[in-house]
């Protein structure tokens, strides 16, 4: 069986698979404990290394918790993260100490600023007592070995934070849609990958809404674009082992699309962009 590639984490980061366990699917519920640890072993045999989690994800962090507390040498050979939607310092830090005590971990691989949205969101993290000073508290302590950035509401306010934060990734949506509308894809990653940092795709299926079996448009196909573009690695939400196949399936098959297979297919959603687009909260 074939290895899925690996592309270092940004410049100084670890060698990461380049699809990864997205924190939605069956991760982002509650009281499905057998469903969501067999994925999680089904991921781990298949050979992914990259984890997504958060503080607001229902129980995802508790479900990794229970794997890693009885498989602690499977923790050690993976890339596991979180996020915070603190906007404070302290808010923030006690979202780390909630993350590592229920994931049962002594440190995140990466811890990332969740969400930001707005000018407001910007001020407060980045401020006196923001949450911007207990991220970069956590790196230097080594409670965190990276930290970065999410966002896929306004590229505007995510293209600031990347050029004007320290921080080592930025998690951004990355499929047809936004290759369309564009800012995101266009502006942010290149600035990213300008400042070395690692791009970590979502978004990648438009939580299914973006499956076109008519068209051939299946799960795999849409990674296929993802990939296609110049990020690090793709994540994808599963709910079943056999969603982890498909995904594994395409880190390793992938081949990558021609501009004019990419223009193909941005234009099949070009006509309802403004409703796909549903994370942006309007367009």
């Amino acid at each position: 069986m074939a290895n899925i590639p690996q592309v270092p984490f940004g410049t100084d980061g670890p060698p990461v698979t380049r699809v990864g366990l997205g924190g939605e699917g069956i991760l982002r519920t509650w009281g499905a404990d057998a469903d969501a640890r067999t994925m999680i072993h089904h991921a781990l045999e298949m050979g992914i290394t990259y984890y997504d989690s958060a503080r607001v994800y229902a129980g995802s962090e508790s479900y990794y918790g229970s794997v890693w507390s009885e498989s602690p040498e499977a923790r050690r050979g993976i890339f596991q993260t979180s996020k915070s939607p603190g906007r404070g310092r302290d808010e923030a830090l006690r979202d780390l100490e909630k993350s590592l005590a229920t994931m049962q971990a002594g440190h995140l691989d990466l811890w990332q600023i969740h969400d930001v949205r707005t000018e407001a969101d910007f001020r407060a993290i980045e401020g006196s007592g923001g949450a911007l000073e207990g991220f970069l508290e956590s790196k230097e302590a080594g409670t965190v070995r990276h930290i970065g950035v999410t966002g896929h509401h306004d590229p505007d306010i995510l293209l600031r934070a990347v050029r004007e934060w320290p921080v080592d990734s930025v998690l951004l949506p990355v499929n047809p849609v936004e290759g369309v509308l564009g800012g995101f894809m266009d502006r942010v990653i290149p600035e990213a990958r300008d400042r070395g940092l690692a791009v970590i795709a979502m978004k990648i299926l438009g939580a299914g809404h973006y499956l076109s079996p008519e068209n051939g448009i299946d799960a795999g196909f849409l990674i296929q674009y993802a990939l296609s573009h110049d990020i690090t690695l793709a994540i994808v939400g599963c709910s079943t082992p056999g969603e982890v196949s498909q995904l594994v399936d395409a880190g390793r098959n992938f081949t990558p699309m021609t501009q004019e297979e990419k223009r193909e297919l941005e234009d099949l959603y070009r006509p309802h962009v403004e409703k796909l687009a549903y994370y942006r909260g309007g367009v």
